[in-house]
């Protein structure tokens, strides 16, 4: 029976053309300042406060004020308009001290582009400086950061072009000639899972090559991150489409993999709408707290957003919106898949499910961890948690817990 073929092609075109700005700025700052990677820090879905929703990408860089980014392909111009004066038309929390906001937009074919251009810089409030990428600039400025030239925007020319940023990414994290640099099935599988800086870090700072990255074996005190969307059964539900689910969950998976590993964090795997990071593997259990709690909050904000867009598609009004986390730390034992694997590992620990059974009991917007795990964090941190009743766990008896307060939804 031949497959039925519905997901919105816009929709993935934007999603992959987020990818590729998040890619841009960092090389950009990298090649013009000489920075290292990990300095710069991107966020996708970030909150900005004051019910302004979520700006597509945020960027901050060393010597620099954040700046925004909104991917804005195939928007109409009423659509466009109003969302970034929504957004960017006052003040709010997260844009006091920005900088620029640069809009991603598709000029060719629109009747009157230049009035447009005009119109997006009188909706965004003074003091923000406007700046547009159209095909011709985005094109150029990707042509001029990575090797490859493409000479139209299509999913088939992108691919190339991811293809050939991996490579670059490849060539930073593991090192040797670029000339004779092969993108094998590890290394491409490591990047997958880890962000290529950090795989970088670890060779330069612990000598590891690719097949000592992941070695089977016992890793002590791990944080497992592990979140969900809530009520997702009743959004596949209600959903009258099914590629409104497909189109949702790529967006949610993009997104969520992007926050685990630029966090410092492994992207373990995604199951259904959960999605499972691991960070601390490699030691240092302090900052692997703190990298836990940025990705966790940043996988809350996603969350957020991916459900509202879903629910904007849906007659009924679902009964919750957004994602619950579970955290948990403890030894973790990484295992083969096959004999002598580097490629395709297991994970099993008693914190995975302990992190999963917490979650259940998180609401939407919050996060449950463990004692062992609270204790690990810095005192700000630790101040955003109030302690629970003790949660029964089958199998296990009753764990101290600590909650934060729920995230504050957002309009997207």
């Amino acid at each position: 029976m031949m497959a039925v073929v519905t997901d919105s092609p816009t929709l993935q075109l934007r999603l992959m053309l987020e990818e590729l700005c998040c890619d841009l700025c960092r090389f950009e700052h990298v090649k013009r300042e000489n920075v290292k990677p990990e300095m710069v820090r991107i966020d996708r879905e970030y909150p900005l406060g004051g019910g302004a929703g979520y700006a597509d990408i945020r960027v901050m860089a060393p010597g620099h004020r954040p700046y925004f980014v909104e991917v804005k392909y195939g928007y109409d111009e009423n659509m466009l308009l109003a969302h970034l004066k929504r957004k960017y038309g006052n003040v709010s929390p997260a844009t006091a001290d920005a900088e620029a906001v640069i809009v991603v937009v598709d000029l060719k074919g629109r009747i009157h582009p230049d009035e447009l251009c005009v119109a997006l810089s009188k909706v965004v409030r003074s003091g923000l400086r406007v700046e547009i990428w159209d095909d011709e600039a985005l094109l150029d400025r990707l042509n001029d950061a990575f090797p490859v030239a493409i000479p139209a925007m299509t999913p088939e020319n992108l691919l190339d072009l991811r293809h050939a940023i991996d490579k670059a990414k490849g060539f930073h994290a593991f090192g040797g000639g670029m000339e004779d640099y092969e993108h094998d099935p590890l290394k491409s599988e490591l990047m997958w899972h880890f962000g290529y800086w950090r795989l970088r870090q670890l060779r330069e700072e612990r000598g590891l090559g690719p097949r000592e990255i992941l070695p089977p074996g016992l890793y002590e005190n791990v944080t497992v991150v592990l979140g969900d969307l809530c009520s997702f059964s009743s959004y596949v539900r209600d959903s009258p489409d099914p590629a409104i689910v497909r189109d949702s969950l790529t967006s949610f998976y993009s997104k969520a993999r992007y926050q685990i590993i630029n966090a410092g964090g492994m992207l373990y795997q995604f199951v259904g709408d959960e999605v499972v990071g691991l960070f601390g593997l490699h030691g240092d259990p302090d900052r692997s707290a703190r990298q836990a709690m940025d990705a966790a909050r940043g996988l809350l904000a996603i969350g957020n957003s991916v459900s509202h867009h879903w629910q904007r598609r849906l007659d009924r009004v679902q009964p919750s919106a957004g994602l619950h986390v579970g955290i948990s730390s403890g030894n973790v034992q990484i295992v083969s898949l096959r004999p002598f694997s580097r490629t395709h590992m297991g994970v099993v620990g008693d914190c995975i499910n302990v992190a999963a059974r917490l979650m259940s009991t998180a609401g939407a917007g919050e996060i449950v961890a463990t004692n062992n795990f609270h204790r690990q964090l810095d005192e700000a941190s630790r101040a955003t948690f109030a302690e629970i009743d003790p949660v029964e766990l089958k199998n296990v008896g009753k764990l101290r817990g600590w909650k934060t307060g729920a995230l504050e939804p957002a309009l997207s």
